[in-house]
């Protein structure tokens, strides 16, 4: 219940789930010139250091929340964020290349015990009248994470070096770990299932799947992270050239935004407990397209404007979205997280490396032409939902 001691421990201990998973999975993008410097290697070559991570992570994901039903869900995300932590160090410690990229694949597929079985266990132990305002929390833990292992990172660079900035930040989110482990009480109304069926897992993904509500949430879930990653991405690139001919260390300072989306999902989730998700899911959606239109003015305050809106927008989604899906999954909420974030991970791979044809081929008219229209799509299948009704559960309970 809200406002007791018990509530307080999960929020605070979700939220340094959500720090140390997106530090530990971002840290490295601030880097990746030092990368190239230290090893002799390409750009491109540098920056398998966050894809392998990502990619690795988004096999393990779906993975993890079925595993999870068997052996539980604090134990499996305290010893995936302790074992990722230390894998940090060890990649600090890497004496060539290939062993750095080694242990940054092991990362993700550690990792991927995190965020799926976080947002089960918000959805069986947490109030569904609060649920929310606590799967907020966490969502703002993970932007503050990924601002911290994005903008921290350069500057613990300047202040020691690369090694020592992994090593740094492996050390912090071992601490936050444990932290976690002390804060966050056991399950509840857990029901472990004995063994591994994989029959049994694929029929319960196959049913999710089927469900209209769930399918149309998996796919905005897949929708959000597509615009803002490819957002950021591109941004970069037009920042850099004239007339705005911006250095690195000025484009790294545009992260700093995500203070405003760890805001954004904290009053989000509280916001759509007390008046809906749809209508918060709704604003987030069109947040993202204000913000879209603002980046395509050529003053260089209306493109800061429009990068600070998307994130808003982004956040307030991602946050009522998560939260929804635990709502509508009945039994099987690790199976249903772990699919919206197997789409959510699909939609910032696969449309993040596809913007880059439509940066080449028209520039950035052609980027936020991509990223508007996903948003519009985003806006109709949630549009579909309200006009389903009832079969997709509560719409603002």
């Amino acid at each position: 219940m809200r406002g007791t001691a018990a509530y307080r421990r999960i929020s605070l201990a979700l939220f340094l789930a959500g720090f140390a998973t997106f530090s530990l999975l971002y840290c490295v993008q601030p880097l990746l010139p030092e990368f190239a410097r230290a090893f002799g290697i390409s750009p491109a070559e540098s920056a398998l250091a966050l894809s392998l991570t990502t990619g690795f992570l988004a096999l393990a994901i779906v993975a993890a929340g079925a595993f999870s039903q068997a052996l539980g869900r604090r134990g499996l995300m305290f010893g995936s964020m302790a074992s990722a932590a230390i894998l940090n160090i060890g990649a600090a410690l890497s004496p060539d290349w290939h062993i750095l990229l080694v242990a940054r694949a092991c990362e993700g597929l550690l990792l991927g015990g995190v965020p799926a079985v976080a947002m089960a266990y918000l959805a069986e132990e947490i109030d569904p009248r609060h649920l929310g305002k606590a799967m907020g929390l966490y969502v703002a833990g993970t932007a503050f994470g990924g601002m911290a292992g994005r903008v921290g990172m350069g500057v613990l660079t300047e202040l020691t070096s690369w090694r020592g900035a992994l090593g740094a930040l492996g050390a912090l989110d071992l601490a936050a770990g444990i932290g976690f482990l002390l804060l966050l009480p056991r399950s509840r109304n857990f029901v472990p299932v004995a063994g591994f069926q994989p029959g049994t897992h694929l029929r319960i993904w196959a049913g999710h799947l089927r469900h209209p509500g769930l399918l149309r949430l998996f796919a905005i879930g897949f929708i959000l992270p597509s615009m803002f990653v490819t957002l950021f991405n591109y941004a970069g690139f037009r920042l850099s050239e004239a007339p705005y001919d911006l250095n690195q260390t000025q484009i790294s300072l545009i992260f700093l935004v995500y203070g405003f989306g760890m805001v954004a999902s904290s009053a989000a989730g509280g916001l759509a407990d007390r008046f809906g998700r749809a209508p918060l899911l709704a604003l987030g959606l069109a947040l993202l397209i204000a913000g879209v239109a603002l980046t395509l003015l050529q003053a260089l305050s209306g493109i800061i404007a429009g990068i600070l809106l998307v994130t808003i927008g982004f956040f307030t989604g991602h946050s009522v979205a998560s939260g929804w899906v635990g709502r509508l999954a009945g039994s099987a909420k690790g199976h249903a997280a772990s699919l919206y974030l197997l789409f959510y991970y699909l939609g910032s791979s696969l449309i993040g490396s596809a913007g880059g044809w439509f940066w080449a081929h028209g520039g950035w008219p052609s980027v936020a032409a991509l990223t508007g229209l996903l948003a519009l799509t985003g806006l109709g299948l949630l549009a579909s939902m309200r006009r389903a009704g009832p079969m997709n559960g509560p719409m603002n309970g």
